[in-house]
C-alpha cells in the first residue's frame, strides 16, 4: 500500500500559519516568511517527494476561505492546480470536481478523511498520497493513526501565535529517518509509527473533530 505523507514548513516555535488567516493573507500575519525558503531556489532536493505522489488531500481551508455553501465562482487560490495530480478536497458542502484546463482535477468529498484517503490512494496507484494542509487536516490524519511520513521544514523564524501543527494529535511516535540542511532552513523527515492499533473511539473523536472544524 503507497503511504500517506505531509510536508510542511513550520516555525521555531512550532506554527506553520501565523494569526489572522484569511482571504487577503491565507496564511496568516507573517506566515509567508515561512516559505521564503522555495523562493530562494533552497527546494530541489525535496521535488522528488512531490514528484513520487499520486495524489493530495487537503482541508476546504487549504483550497479556500468560504464556508458554508460553495461559491462556484472560486477556483482555489492559485489559479490553477498547483500540485500538478488529482487533489481531494475535505468538505461538507456537495461539490461537482473542478477540472483544471490541462491539468489534474479538484474533487470535492463530502464523506470525511477516510474516504478522501481511500479516493486518492485508488488514482495514486503505487504512488504516495500527501496531505497538503492546512494544519487541521494534518492533524486529524496524525490522530486517527493514518499518517506514515511526516517531512518537516524548521525556519528559522518566531511567529508567537498562530496555527500549531502537533497538538491533540494522540501519541504517535516519530522516528527521525532523514536530515537535509540547507543555507536557511532545516528539513526533518520523520517515520510516524503507533504504539499500538488507534482505538475505534479515537478515529470516531478525529471524525467527529473533523465535522466540525476541517470541512466546513
Amino acid at each position: 500500500m503507497s503511504k500517506l505523507t505531509c510536508q510542511i514548513s513550520v516555525s521555531l516555535d512550532g506554527y506553520v500559519a501565523g494569526p489572522a488567516q484569511g482571504p487577503n493573507d491565507p496564511l496568516g500575519e507573517g506566515g509567508m516568511r515561512l516559505h521564503e525558503w522555495l523562493f530562494a531556489g533552497e527546494g530541489p532536493e525535496l521535488q522528488v517527494d512531490i514528484k513520487n505522489c499520486g495524489a493530495f488531500i487537503m482541508g476546504r481551508n487549504m483550497f479556500g476561505p468560504g464556508r458554508g455553501a460553495w461559491d462556484e465562482s472560486w477556483h482555489g487560490w492559485w489559479g490553477g492546480n498547483p500540485y500538478h495530480q488529482p487533489v481531494f478536497v475535505l468538505t461538507h458542502h456537495e461539490r461537482e470536481t473542478l477540472p483544471v484546463a490541462g491539468d489534474a482535477p479538484f474533487h470535492f468529498v463530502t464523506t470525511g478523511m477516510k474516504s478522501a484517503l481511500e479516493q486518492a490512494r485508488a488514482v495514486a496507484g503505487d504512488r504516495d498520497v500527501m496531505v497538503a494542509g492546512g494544519a487541521e487536516t494534518v492533524r486529524q490524519y496524525l490522530a486517527a493513526g493514518l499518517l506514515d511520513e511526516l517531512l518537516l521544514t524548521v525556519t528559522p523564524v518566531l511567529l508567537r501565535t498562530g496555527e500549531r501543527l502537533l497538538v491533540d494529535v494522540g501519541d504517535p511516535t516519530f522516528e527521525q529517518v532523514e536530515t537535509i540542511v540547507s543555507p536557511s532552513v532545516t528539513h526533518l523527515r520523520y517515520r510516524v509509527t503507533y504504539r499500538a492499533d488507534p482505538a475505534e473511539s479515537s478515529a470516531a473523536g478525529a471524525e467527529l473533530s473533523y465535522a466540525e472544524t476541517v470541512g466546513a
